[in-house]
């Protein structure tokens, strides 16, 4: 049995520049944190070497790869040429399609658990972190042709409070004089100052990715303006987090959420009115998670946290506390 975890992520500044639509034109930059919120990977040997048992929220058991309905798990096994005799279930730490990356953490989840299997089984060697990311990304964005980007993946392979770019052709780098400044003070002190609440509302975030990739690949000034501002925004978001001006972080994070209303479908009334109660409450500035819609809610506050829980509480949200994961995509059982 392999038991593999990869974690959640929630973005910090420069998200939606990581879509090829963006990057493929003008260099793409995010900064993201892991968090200790996971995707689980549970896999099992099975007797029935022509069989797959497959379970999420439903289970299938299928003859053949073309049979399995979920696409993650039918696309996965067909990249690594995995045929038969093996059961997976997956689990998770919050609901899908909430904003935190479930998709790109369980793809990246199953491959490296797929990987330790065929490592153990077959003495084939184990990939990088990168090539997991990246094979997660292809299947997500060439394979399946989702509206997606390269955050999520990256984030859930490597753990911790990272600056990222993509360049052009789409590779991916991880600025390492970045990473070196998040003090184990720094980090406290994000943990306790951001709080994350969940709206109750799950959206399939693709809809809001696809008018951002037509507009973007149509040359419509005004989303490409929008982004590459919300890039700017995401430089500052680094230069805040390096110079420990936590005060500036939450600034930058309201302007972002001015700039990110802006773009079709990501954010209604109700939402609105959440953000604005928690903006009057002590939040110096908040975020949605993901493309918008739904999902949680990240605020910054550094004062009156006890008015700004009581606040959401009584709007109906449910606070849900996390700490940094620094560790990444792990194994936490192989028994085979």
């Amino acid at each position: 049995m392999i038991i593999v975890r990869a974690p959640l992520r929630i973005p910090l500044g420069g998200g939606g520049t990581d879509l090829p639509s963006y990057y493929s034109r003008f260099g793409g930059s995010w900064v993201s944190a892991a968090v200790n919120k996971y995707i689980y990977i549970v896999l099992h040997q099975s007797f029935k070497p022509d069989e797959i048992k497959i379970s999420y929220s439903k289970t299938e058991i299928v003859k053949s790869l073309e049979e399995i309905s979920h696409p993650l798990f039918r696309e996965s096994l067909k990249l690594l040429g995995i045929k038969g005799g093996i059961e997976i279930s997956s689990f998770a730490d919050a609901p899908a399609n909430a904003g935190l990356g479930s998709s790109g953490a369980f793809c990246v989840a199953l491959l490296y658990a797929l990987h330790v299997y065929l490592k153990r089984t077959e003495g084939k060697d184990m990939p990088s972190r990168k090539e997991i990311a990246e094979q997660a990304c292809n299947i997500a964005m060439n394979i399946l042709d989702e509206p997606s980007g390269k955050q999520d993946e990256y984030v859930s392979a490597f753990g911790g409070i990272n600056s990222f770019m993509v360049n052009y052709e789409g590779e991916v780098g991880i600025d390492k004089e970045f990473s070196k400044k998040i003090t184990s003070e720094l980090v406290k002190e994000l943990e306790a100052n951001l709080l994350m609440f969940f709206t109750g509302i799950q959206r399939e975030s693709r809809s809001v990715l696809e008018v951002q990739k037509r507009a973007t690949e149509n040359n419509e000034a005004e989303i490409i303006d929008n982004l590459h501002k919300v890039k700017e925004i995401g430089f500052g978001v680094k230069q805040a987090i390096e110079n420990k001006n936590l005060l500036k972080l939450g600034e930058l994070m309201d302007l972002h959420w001015r700039e990110k209303i802006k773009r079709c479908g990501t954010s209604n009334e109700r939402i609105n009115e959440w953000y604005n109660l928690a903006r009057e409450n002590g939040a110096g500035g908040g975020k949605l998670m993901g493309a918008g819609g739904g999902g949680f809610l990240l605020f910054y506050c550094d004062g009156k946290k006890d008015a700004l829980r009581s606040a959401m509480k009584s709007a109906g949200l449910t606070e849900h506390n996390f700490h940094f994961d620094f560790e990444g995509v792990k194994i936490l059982a192989d028994f085979i």
